[in-house]
């Protein structure tokens, strides 16, 4: 009778320790910062044109009972790993500068409609008869050149923290960013890739 109570003990052990995992999720809220600070630097910080609201401390709530008291004691609680979006490694930081410098030379096609931004994170040549026949090879090159960065970008800052899974994540943060951080006049494509003015 012995060994089947220590053998059970051993198994119950067992099983309780594999119940316990470690979740690293996509830290949305950080990633919207690092994009905000990106996006800041390569267009230029503008006032805010709504205050940031007050983040409201997260109550933990643990339920109670002595089931749960003895498997905290058995078993360690686990709690899902906290992620914070690095984007100062210096392959960031260069595509980061190659955007900056191309920034003034496509901030004029932004403002006259000519070039939109895109509900998936890149740019377009929204409207060439915005853009004279003389011009449109060079603004073509631009929206290319822009669009290869912002790809190798989202690519960068997903591998720079170790999860390249989050690339699309990242993308995807980015697109909603470029259009919230838009300034006025400047078109960009709803969800459903309607074009519009902010």
């Amino acid at each position: 009778m012995r060994p089947f109570l220590s053998l059970s003990g051993v198994g119950l052990t067992l099983l309780l320790s594999a119940c316990v995992t470690i979740n690293v999720y996509f830290p949305a809220s950080a990633a919207e910062k690092a994009a905000d600070r990106i996006i800041e630097d390569v267009w230029g910080q503008q006032p805010p044109a709504n205050p940031p609201a007050a983040e409201e401390p997260q109550a933990m709530v643990r339920p109670r009972g002595m089931l749960v008291a003895v498997l905290d004691l058995v078993v360690p609680v686990a709690h899902a790993q906290q992620a914070d979006i690095d984007i100062s490694s210096p392959a960031i930081k260069k595509i980061e500068a190659s955007m900056k410098a191309r920034h003034n030379r496509l901030e004029k096609y932004y403002a006259s409609g000519a070039v939109g931004l895109t509900n998936d994170g890149l740019v377009a040549v929204r409207d060439a008869k915005q853009v004279p026949l003389a011009q449109r090879r060079t603004v073509n090159q631009l929206v290319a050149e822009e669009n290869s960065d912002r790809k190798a970008l989202y690519r960068a800052i997903a591998e720079a923290n170790g999860h390249p899974e989050w690339e699309g994540q990242i993308q995807q943060t980015f697109a909603s960013r470029w259009i919230a951080k838009a300034r006025k006049g400047w078109w960009y494509q709803d969800g459903s890739g309607r074009w519009k003015q902010k």
